[in-house]
């Protein structure tokens, strides 16, 4: 089964690299763009008997610092 994995920082939290993206963006000409945040994807592919508990535990232990990141889990 394969799955995406998003990490994303949470609202309030600082994206340094967000704002360098943002910054880049603007020097190249490109207008419009009034915000960035950056964010993970983490392709997986895993044994069809892998639990939605089992998958939750990977993201909360290892795939996401949930003190400042939020995790969504997509079936692929």
């Amino acid at each position: 089964m394969k799955l995406r994995i998003f990490v994303t920082l949470k609202p309030g939290v600082l994206d340094p690299q967000g704002r360098a993206i943002h910054k880049a963006l603007g020097g190249l000409g490109f207008a419009g763009v009034n915000d960035v945040r950056a964010g993970k994807l983490i392709e997986l592919d895993v044994a069809d008997d892998v639990s939605d508990a089992q998958i939750d535990a990977m993201c909360r232990k290892l795939l996401a610092n949930t003190v400042i990141e939020n995790y969504r889990v997509e079936r692929a």
